[in-house]
């Protein structure tokens, strides 16, 4: 009887054993793609010739201003940036969530897509994995500890329209990308705000900023296709945030301390990524 209770413990034992390893294995498929798309956006652009204002003639006062202030004379224009970034990520919604600790990295080429890696949490609870948006496809793949997957889906539809809001969004990162010749549609709104617009997969999702006197974006807003709603389905919604600060890198001045979240500008406004921009390089 002893004999058989060890084999059952055995047997048991290398059950877990065996679907640790598989599902690790699992887990460094998803981040060998997530690597792959990361590598597609490193590749170095041509720089499209240094900045200068008088390109910026037929355009809106409001995105003048902000432009002339997002990317000082002489910059070399890139679309791409790599981002180092530290904050705070909270999952759940604002009834009931969990603040994470959490540093990442990312790769981010508006309106192409971008590659987000972080690690969050602490102690005994740790997620890595990768958010992404390349081509017409997107991603969302997490696992504690690379081996319990909290999150794995993949889609040309309502995931890819949601991530290329997202990649719009972040555009504040990556000024340059926000220049007419790269796609964008400016449009002024009063005297200190403004609208790009981007059209991808034939569907235009436009960001809004307000600007300060001097052009410094101090919010950033969009109607985003998100199911992050009490009924878990996807719909035109508020996304949005606030610029706390921002500061220089190689010749552009970006956000570097922002807090962004669902339903901007409603009482059920949530801001569940708050973030600090450590270090940010043009390719």
């Amino acid at each position: 009887m002893v004999s058989i209770l060890k084999l059952m413990l055995l047997a048991l034992g290398l059950l877990v054993v065996l679907t640790a390893v598989v599902a690790h294995a699992f887990f460094r498929i998803d981040m060998r793609e997530a690597h792959r798309a990361w590598a597609d956006f490193v590749a170095p652009e041509k720089a499209a010739g240094p900045f200068d204002p008088e390109m910026l003639v037929n355009l809106p006062e409001p995105a003048r201003r902000y432009l002339t202030y997002s990317i000082l004379r002489g910059t070399p224009l890139k679309m791409s940036v790599q981002l180092h970034m530290k904050g705070t990520f909270a999952l759940g919604d604002r009834k009931s969530h969990r603040v994470m600790t959490m540093e990442a990295r990312q790769m981010l080429s508006p309106p192409r897509g971008f590659v987000w890696i972080p690690e969050m949490g602490s102690g005994m609870v740790r997620i890595w994995g990768s958010d992404g948006y390349a081509g017409d496809k997107a991603w969302t793949r997490f696992w504690v500890w690379g081996l319990i997957p909290v999150a794995r889906l993949s889609s040309t539809g309502d995931l890819a329209l949601s991530a290329a809001g997202r990649s719009i969004m972040e555009a504040i990162w990556a000024p340059a990308s926000l220049l007419p010749q790269n796609g964008a549609r400016w449009a002024a709104v009063g005297d200190d705000a403004a609208r790009v617009t981007f059209e991808v997969e034939g569907e235009p999702l436009t960001l809004s900023l307000t600007l300060s006197e001097e052009g410094r974006p101090l919010t950033v807003s969009m109607m985003r296709w998100s199911n992050a709603n009490p009924e878990g389905i996807f719909r035109w919604q508020s996304f949005g945030g606030t610029i706390e600060e921002t500061g220089e890198f190689g010749g552009y001045v970006i956000p570097t301390r922002v807090e962004v979240g669902n339903h901007y500008g409603t009482g059920d406004y949530f801001p569940f990524f708050r973030v600090r921009i450590v270090d940010a390089r043009y390719r």
